[in-house]
């Protein structure tokens, strides 16, 4: 399956965002980019660098392809409502991206691969398929045989808040959540503008 394998570290402090709580440390001290010119300063950016840097920023936030992503977006311009509004609704209905939101998992790379190696069931269902997009009141248990996985017991102890998500519902003692409702946009914790990657691609 092929995946990004670009350090998540210098990727961060090429977008300017962390991606990965190891990533959000680093970038404390080197809050700039990477490499010998990373503090330097630059000429003015372009739109379309301005474009494809938000472009960029949500591809590798949700760890999805650029054919994967694009999909996403054709997607986004069929469904009623804002292009860009849409397509964040899609990426945060992937499987992948509610377990970690609930908590399941430390990352979004680490919740992709527990979903790839099948530690969770939806509606009691095996589901192995990381970009399987979650419908409202569809429900995301841990395996029985996986219960006891010190990555996913782990990840629960630094949830200090069940509720921190209103679109999401989570069962810290059983090891399951709920898919309560797609969220809006404004509720979803993304430092994206998404209307510049629908200028890129209406170009």
């Amino acid at each position: 399956m092929a995946r990004n394998t670009e350090s998540i570290v210098k990727l961060s402090r090429k977008l300017g965002i962390p991606l990965s709580p190891k990533a959000s440390k680093y970038m404390e001290r080197r809050p700039y980019a990477p490499g010998q010119h990373g503090k330097s300063r630059r000429g003015k950016v372009s739109e379309y660098a301005l474009q494809l840097k938000e472009k960029q920023k949500m591809k590798y936030t949700y760890g999805v392809l650029e054919r994967q992503f694009r999909n996403y977006f054709e997607k986004a311009t069929r469904m009623k409502g804002k292009t860009g509004d849409n397509l964040v609704k899609l990426l945060e209905s992937r499987l992948d991206n509610v377990v970690y939101r609930l908590g399941l998992a430390p990352t979004r790379r680490s919740a992709r691969q527990l979903v790839n190696h099948g530690h969770f069931l939806v509606n009691n269902e095996k589901v192995n398929i990381p970009s399987f997009l979650m419908s409202p009141g569809d429900v995301i248990s841990v395996r029985d045989k996986s219960k006891r996985l010190d990555i996913i017991h782990n990840s629960m102890k630094r949830v200090k808040d069940a509720s921190l998500y209103a679109w999401l519902s989570l069962d810290k003692a059983n090891l399951t959540g709920t898919f309560v409702e797609i969220p809006s946009r404004e509720d979803v914790p993304l430092n994206v503008n998404e209307q510049l990657v629908v200028e890129l691609y209406s170009k």
